[in-house]
């Protein structure tokens, strides 16, 4: 299996940087192929702009039509961005490593979506969820959140559970483009962890990676 690793985090010695660190070993050990996107490590631009396109149409500028164009030229997108294209289009599965911040994702990963997600190629007019052009890739989402599970709780601080507040992304923006959204692993209290808990935090993860490949759970399925 061939598998993209988005990783959306400044600090290797984090919590998502050790769950990466264990996911891709894990995934290595069972003979998958494994090719990494660290986003801050290779200085992702996050911002959506003019410059993502090597060719313009021409007149007034939209960047989803310049999408479209650029698709319909030979994928005539900057390097880093047709390098990201590449990349998701020889992907089986697909894991986002990332914090949780301010009931979203960092801009970095956000611009990502932006900036990757075409349209012509992850999606098209009519072309969205089960019809998507992403139709039988998995994703696989992880995401650290620093606030306990007791407040991601319909009567929690966040009046929300974390699958909800993430609800735009799994669904709004992964799943409209035809992926599979497996059981995202999620882990609450991120910055209070002993090392005990922190140990069992990542053998957790290594049984998720083992079920992700050999024997999914699915949030949403087409």
């Amino acid at each position: 299996m061939n598998i993209l690793v988005v990783y959306a985090h400044h600090e290797p010695k984090s919590l998502v940087g050790s769950l990466k660190n264990l996911g891709i070993s894990k995934l290595q050990e069972m003979g998958h192929q494994v090719v990494e996107s660290d986003l801050y490590g290779i200085g992702f631009h996050p911002v959506a702009n003019v410059y993502d396109f090597q060719t313009l149409s021409g007149g007034h500028f939209n960047y989803m039509l310049e999408q479209k164009y650029a698709t319909e030229n030979s994928w005539s997108y900057s390097p880093d961005v047709l390098e990201q294209m590449q990349r998701l289009q020889a992907a089986d599965l697909v894991i986002f490593y990332t914090p949780i911040w301010w009931s979203s994702v960092p801009a970095i990963l956000k611009g990502w979506f932006d900036r990757v997600l075409t349209m012509g190629f992850a999606w098209d007019s009519g072309k969205i969820y089960e019809d998507g052009l992403l139709r039988g890739k998995k994703v696989l989402f992880v995401g650290t959140a620093a606030s306990p599970e007791e407040f991601y709780q319909p009567l929690g601080k966040y009046r929300a559970t974390l699958r909800q507040v993430l609800h735009p992304i799994l669904h709004g923006t992964l799943a409209f483009c035809g992926m599979d959204i497996l059981d995202p692993f999620f882990v609450f209290s991120s910055m209070n962890k002993t090392p005990e808990e922190y140990s069992a935090i990542l053998d957790s993860h290594a049984q998720a990676i083992e079920l992700a490949v050999n024997n999914p759970h699915y949030l949403s399925k087409f």
